[in-house]
């Protein structure tokens, strides 16, 4: 194997604490097929730490998996704080920073606002059923809802005008690109992975199945260009191959089909959450997690019943959505990685952090996974849940929208209509 030519690359101003690599800044410059895994020669030792911190990272996934819907949020939390943090450090210029104390603040400032107001969308209806009992706080918690917006939006016309107040000479050009790079970071980073939250609250199968298609989607791609990888994929990541992405697009999709008929077979993973409680989950699954029991055709050879003796087959409707969620993991999520690629390209960065050992920063992880939540959300609402209004959505929004004393009155005016019609029947 020839040597590869190493091209070093004036360091940039704005670039604070990065790594530089031969893969970040030189590709188009090497030659094609020289980035492949089966050329690296270091490649077991990367696959040693990668496998290393890939096993801690699936740990204490499924630790937090096990502890139930609040910690799996707030494990979504912590994940786009360090996201932030990582993106917020991107652009960060420290002799700039210097002349302007407490800017910094100004970013997570918007951020926090941020999260207040989504989070405050997604959970508005779970917090009211979890504070019921409690007269004082269910009154708090309903002017909370009902002016929550309006909160939002001073909050924003607060930080709005603190950015304007600390315009300084000389350094406009950078403050509005710090204020530019930071409303980018929470449309296309937050906002999508707040679609994650959504879904846990719809029931840990609609978060956990995707999240792990990724997951393997990840794994098979790295397995098979580890192995069989020659054709290189596409210019923008060059150690991506067309049979890492196949291989592991047959992998995803058989992966989606099996496991979630193992996963819809648990009420704790399929039951909804309406509330902010720990308690485990009991409800009934529905036909989508009801078992369909199909007896395999006569003309089946008779080779395939000496390997596979069951001849009655169990499956649930659900593992037909899988597949459309695996055939998307394993297709179009990627993407979200070929576009991090290029965006560390365009900085001459390597990753984005380095807080897990072989794999980068947090958002290297994340790239595909935000845009596989998003997908999932929107086909859970389109194709899954039902659209018709159901007494418990009525009852959603009266318990949201009206106080304890319309309540009551709703209750009494109820109760005098169907007093009428009964007696008029």
């Amino acid at each position: 194997m020839q040597r590869e030519n190493i091209i070093n690359y004036p360091a940039s101003p704005r670039l604070r604490h990065r790594r530089r690599s031969n893969e970040g800044i030189g590709e188009d410059l090497k030659p094609n097929g020289s980035n492949l895994l089966v050329n690296d020669r270091n490649k077991y030792k990367s696959m040693l730490v990668r496998a290393y911190s890939s096993v801690w990272m699936i740990g204490g996934f499924a630790l937090v998996i096990y502890l139930g819907h609040l910690y799996i949020m707030a494990m979504v939390v912590v994940i786009q704080i360090f996201m932030a943090r990582e993106l917020f450090n991107l652009l960060r210029r420290t002799h700039e920073d210097r002349q302007l104390p407490g800017f910094r603040l100004l970013n997570w400032y918007f951020f926090f606002t941020a999260m207040f107001f989504v989070y405050g969308r997604l959970l508005s209806q779970r917090l009211v059923n979890t504070v019921t009992t409690d007269k004082v706080l269910y009154q708090l918690v309903s002017y909370l809802v009902k002016y929550h917006m309006a909160i939002c939006y001073f909050l924003y016309i607060a930080g709005f005008m603190w950015f304007i107040l600390t315009l300084k000479k000389k350094m406009y050009k950078y403050q509005f690109g710090q204020y530019a790079w930071t409303h980018m970071i929470l449309i296309v980073v937050f906002t999508q992975s707040s679609f994650t939250v959504a879904n846990i609250f719809e029931g840990i199968f609609w978060f956990l199945l995707p999240a792990t298609l990724i997951v393997i989607n990840d794994i098979a791609a790295y397995f098979f260009g580890f192995f069989f990888g020659k054709t290189p994929l596409i210019k923008i990541s060059p150690k991506k191959t067309w049979e890492g992405f196949i291989g592991a697009s047959v992998t995803t999709i058989i992966s989606a089909f099996m496991l979630a008929n193992i996963m819809g077979r648990f009420s704790w993973l399929t039951c909804p959450r309406k509330d902010l409680s720990t308690g485990w989950l009991h409800c009934d699954p529905g036909p989508l997690f009801s078992p369909e029991y199909f007896t395999l055709p006569g003309w089946i050879p008779s080779w395939v019943s000496k390997v596979f003796p069951w001849k009655d087959v169990t499956i649930l409707r659900v593992q037909w959505h899988a597949i459309c969620l695996g055939l998307f993991a394993s297709i179009i999520a990627p993407f979200g990685g070929f576009f991090a690629s290029g965006f560390k390209r365009a900085f001459k960065i390597k990753d984005f952090g380095d807080s897990i050992p072989g794999h980068g920063g947090i958002t290297d992880r994340m790239d595909c996974q935000m845009v596989m939540a998003v997908f999932s959300y929107i086909y859970h609402q389109s194709f899954v849940v039902s659209q018709s209004i159901t007494v418990e959505s009525i009852i959603d929004q009266i318990l949201m929208n009206l106080t304890f004393e319309e309540q009551q009155l709703l209750f009494t005016k109820l109760g005098q209509m169907l007093q009428d019609r009964l007696f008029s029947q």
